[in-house]
């Protein structure tokens, strides 16, 4: 039973920025690609990020150079690194998993992922 839990969101002022922490149990992350996503109030769910298991990435181009998006396996641990934070960042951030063999491939959609942490709340406000 692989089980994900979020931490480091928080509120933050305008321009700050912030790390996320994935860390799985149950399992060993090497085998599997981790993305990130986010969800505001009333709107859907949108990809922020993704890393293969060899540390392939793909970044959402809305917001494209301002993520960071790395792995530990050994830590069984993902992280996200966000800067620049602007007010419409603010959502709950959620990390997912899809167990995949021989291959860096990453997904971008929520669809493809089949294991899903309780999410991390960040509020960007001044």
């Amino acid at each position: 039973q692989l089980q994900l839990v979020e931490s480091g969101g928080g509120l933050v002022q305008p321009g700050g920025s912030l790390r996320f922490s994935c860390v799985a149990s149950g399992v060993t992350l090497d085998n599997y690609a981790i993305g990130w996503f986010r969800q505001a109030p009333g709107k859907e769910r949108e990809v922020v990020s993704c890393i293969g298991e060899s540390g392939y990435t793909k970044y959402a181009g809305s917001m494209k150079g301002r993520l960071t998006i790395s792995r530990d396996n050994a830590k069984n641990t993902v992280y996200l690194q966000v800067d620049s934070l602007k007010p419409e960042d603010t959502a709950i951030y959620y990390c997912a998993a899809r167990r995949h063999l021989f291959s860096s491939t990453c997904w971008m959609t929520p669809r493809d992922y089949d294991y899903w942490g309780q999410g991390t709340q960040v509020t960007v406000s001044s």
